[in-house]
């Protein structure tokens, strides 16, 4: 893809272009709010410092432990791995991760609001994804949400409107501002 200019020549003679680039950081956006809700939503519920995740993942685990009683064998496999997830990794490390995730979902949200390290963040934001999937948190929002990750890990979308193009001009051999 040729680089995207934002002056209204270039727009007109690539309406194609145009109309691409501007779908890839609307669903940027779109995925910026969420991380940014997530945030907000756990600091107002004081998550980083009561036991709610905890009583999250133990209501989950149990809901699974059910699920995986009348699965059938394929998705039983899944279910157990997903419990055993929650019981020796997620809940005794639930506070631990509680402020992992909190502030994970802070970084992410401002640096794609910003355009800074897009790729590594849409790369932290899949990473917290599939945690969130192996945990038995998995329903049909993560699929188009894995697809914006894996959009805006290979697309240049800071590039285009934030402050990579900016960064990488200034440091042309580091691979963040790509």
């Amino acid at each position: 893809m040729t680089r995207f200019e934002w002056n209204r020549g270039y727009m007109t003679s690539h309406p194609l272009q145009t109309a691409g680039v501007s779908a890839a950081l609307i669903i940027r956006y779109l995925y910026t709010a969420l991380f940014l809700y997530g945030f907000v939503h756990k600091i107002m519920r004081g998550w980083m410092w009561t036991g709610i995740m905890e009583q999250h993942f133990t209501k989950r685990l149990a809901e699974l432990q059910v699920e995986a009683l009348v699965a059938g064998s394929g998705l039983a496999q899944v279910l157990s791995f997903q419990a055993a997830y929650l019981e020796h990794f997620a809940i005794p490390l639930a506070l631990p991760i509680a402020w992992i995730v909190t502030i994970g979902e802070l970084i992410v949200g401002v640096a794609l609001l910003l355009g800074v390290a897009t790729r590594a963040n849409a790369l932290f934001g899949l990473f917290f994804l599939l945690n969130f999937t192996a945990g038995g948190y998995y329903n049909l929002t993560i699929p188009p949400l894995v697809l914006m990750s894996l959009m805006m890990i290979f697309l240049p979308t800071g590039q285009w409107f934030g402050l990579d193009r900016m960064l990488n001009r200034k440091y042309p051999d580091s691979p963040w501002f790509r």
